[in-house]
């Protein structure tokens, strides 16, 4: 599983490159200020997530036995940084105000992923 992790985290740290450039160059003439910044704001945490998610790709790696709270961390980020950084980039591109509502269930998926990170790194001496 630390492969396809690896992979995702990969991939959704180089798509949140191409969000960000693409929001410095393609969309800052064509969005608002504040809908820049929103956009921004979803390619941001994306990275950060991304990263998140090749710690525990790197983690699993180093475990003995597959633990529990690490793969669930891994599934939480990908899945924070589908609603999250989706949502933000759906509002921000549409105005369609209820993509905001979308936005706090990523950011529990993020709380979800990095309580499951600690509960790991407490819980399994094995992988640090």
């Amino acid at each position: 599983m630390s492969r396809i992790f690896i992979a995702i985290a990969a991939i959704l740290a180089g798509l949140s490159v191409a969000a960000g450039a693409f929001a410095s160059h393609a969309l800052k003439a064509k969005l608002t200020e504040r809908s820049l910044e929103i956009f921004e704001t979803g390619a941001k945490y994306q990275m950060y997530h991304a990263l998140a998610l090749l710690l525990v790709a790197i983690l699993l790696s180093r475990a003995e036995t597959v633990t529990i709270p690490l793969m669930v961390a891994g599934y939480a980020f990908i899945v924070g940084i589908a609603l999250f950084s989706g949502s933000l980039y759906a509002l921000s591109l549409s105005g369609i105000k209820w993509f905001g509502a979308i936005t706090p269930l990523g950011g529990v998926a993020f709380l979800v992923g990095w309580g499951m990170l600690a509960i790991a790194a407490f819980a399994y001496k094995t992988i640090l």
